[in-house]
């Protein structure tokens, strides 16, 4: 493991700057808040967005509830924010991060405003804030109480829609990168409604911005959406990219426990309002075990939550009191989830659980969204920049989007004002690929979820991610050249195999066989290798290993 100064070395040097762009479009993989943003900031360079799903309906911002923390309120300053940020993210926070972030922050808002964004406002015209956990100072910028990830949504399809230098291809899939020699030169793509018919796409590229989003479709219980499964952090490993802090993922704890899934999010902005958490004796569990109570970190929230679900208690927020009558005005999202589950929050109490939610860790680059890859960039969820350390400060995730976009735009434009023939390529269709049995693939995709929730969720352990490791090894065998299951099991071993490496408990990853925290504080970084050497297994009676290391699927020209 690397302390935050020895990463922030190896991450300065990412990507030699001097590395030519070539022909092509820029191709952005991933349609939320961070890929939608970069596309915006490049134009009028020649933009390609690869989106699985139509505009608006497959990424994880649409459903950001909270909005994004910013110092705009008075008496605030980003030397706050960017203190709470450093405080909430257990030791690892790199500092220059966190005041980047924090100081860009009114200005990337300005630049919401510019794209039409509707944040709510007083009658004199300032901000409506929330507080929410962590935070020392009313400073999350929303829409309608709990709609704010959809309305910058709007806003930036219509503006992507508007622009002329960017194309979206909807509907397409990335599987893998194409490589000649370390360059990342372009995408393998697949449309979703062809998948399984042998033939996939190939799309040149001058540049490739991984804009995926996270991982918590590899846990049973999420509250993102079905494509984020964590395929991108495979495809940079498979092709040599450093992976950081990979085992840092927040589980929110109060997912609504309606049974559905993806589950419903009930904003932490709830709290900020004065909900309460209780069990199902009615008994306040918060105060116990931390001094701001509800408004605790949110690793130590979660815990709190699965503690009481666990000795079959049941866990459950209360409304009742502190919000009202006035709930479907201030929150009409989460009013909605509960009338359609049969509960109204104004009278009833609301069943939760711990839910994965935010992946901290991710594809390691440096504040310019570089990777460690030449021609390979990411922004959002996907990357790691080390601004969240350990554990995220509630409503950072969509600022660090917008900030890092704009960022890794400026870049990439760099780069291209000396690259030749920059314009539109169309994917070249090849014959290939597989997909596992439909039966048996809707299993080994339950086995992932299921497993990773059990030994590498709000509580683990050395033998329980043991045999998350090995489980994941035998599905990729299993796999049967099912790329989408391939993707999946690898992202599920890079996370297993980081949590197995830390021996200790920090932020949002806690060991029950660690459950103290080390005395000084290190980053993760490993490679497709660190993780290939932690699934070796004594061997079988026949003296062979039981596995064989994973094929690799990158793309080479």
């Amino acid at each position: 493991m690397a302390t935050p100064a020895q990463t922030n070395a190896l991450i300065s040097g990412f990507a030699n700057p001097r590395s030519p762009i070539g022909p092509g479009d820029i191709v952005i993989v991933g349609a939320g808040l961070a890929g939608l943003f970069t596309a915006l900031e490049l134009a009028p360079l020649p933009v390609t967005v690869v989106s699985a799903a139509p505009l608006g309906e497959g990424a994880s911002s649409v459903w950001a509830q909270g909005g994004i923390a910013a110092a705009v309120g008075e008496g605030d300053t980003p030397e706050a924010h960017a203190a709470d940020t450093i405080a909430a993210g257990a030791g690892l926070v790199d500092a220059t991060a966190a005041h980047l972030i924090a100081n860009e922050a009114p200005a990337r808002i300005r630049d919401l405003l510019r794209y039409g964004v509707p944040f709510d406002r007083g009658l004199e015209g300032s901000f409506v804030l929330s507080r929410e956990a962590a935070h020392s100072a009313k400073r999350v910028v929303r829409v309608t109480g709990d709609r704010a990830g959809a309305a910058i949504m709007q806003a930036l399809i219509a503006a992507v829609r508007q622009t002329p230098s960017i194309r979206v291809l909807e509907g397409y899939e990335a599987e893998d990168l194409i490589l000649k020699g370390n360059y990342v030169a372009g995408v393998r793509l697949i449309r979703g409604v062809e998948r399984g018919n042998g033939n996939y796409e190939l799309m040149p590229a001058a540049a490739v911005v991984l804009a995926t989003g996270g991982i918590g479709g590899l846990y049973a219980v999420t509250t993102n959406p079905q494509y984020a499964r964590g395929e991108a952090l495979s495809m940079a490993a498979r092709a040599g990219a450093a992976i950081a802090d990979a085992e840092f993922v927040q589980f929110h704890p109060t997912a609504l426990d309606f049974g559905r899934d993806p589950a419903p999010l009930a904003s932490e902005a709830l709290r900020g309002e004065g909900a309460l958490l209780v069990n199902g004796e009615g008994h306040r569990f918060m105060p116990a075990l931390h001094d701001d109570a509800e408004l605790a970190p949110r690793d130590i929230v979660a815990r709190g939550v699965f503690a009481e679900i666990r000795a079959g208690h049941g866990a459950y927020l209360d409304c009742r009191k502190a919000i009202g009558d006035g709930f479907a005005d201030k929150f009409p999202t989460v009013y909605r989830y509960c009338s359609e589950a049969g509960l109204d929050p104004r009278h009833d109490l609301l069943p939760i659980v711990p839910a994965a939610h935010y992946h901290m860790g991710g594809i390691a680059t440096n504040l310019e969204g570089r990777s460690s890859l030449p021609g390979l960039w990411a922004v959002g969820e996907v990357a790691c920049t080390g601004v969240h350390g350990a554990n995220r400060l509630a409503s950072n995730s969509l600022l660090e989007a917008i900030v890092i976009a704009g960022r890794t735009a400026s870049d990439i434009d760099r780069l291209a004002l000396n690259a030749a023939d920059l314009g539109p390529v169309a994917p070249r269709r090849i014959n290939g690929g597989a997909v596992a049995d439909r039966t048996l693939r809707s299993e080994l995709l339950g086995k992932i979820r299921d497993t990773m929730s059990a030994y590498v969720g709000v509580i683990r352990d050395g033998a329980g991610l043991r045999r998350a490791l090995d489980t994941m090894t035998d599905i990729e065998a299993s796999a049967q050249g099912d790329i989408v299951l391939a993707n999946m099991a690898l992202a599920a071993r890079l996370i297993t195999g980081a949590a197995l490496l830390r021996k200790e408990s920090r932020g949002a990853h806690f060991r029950s066989d660690f459950p103290a925290e080390a005395s000084t504080a290190r980053h993760s970084l490993v490679t497709l290798r660190d993780v290939e050497m932690l699934k070796q297994r004594p061997s079988g009676r026949n003296g062979a290993s039981p596995h064989q290391a994973a094929p690799s699927h990158a793309v080479t020209t």
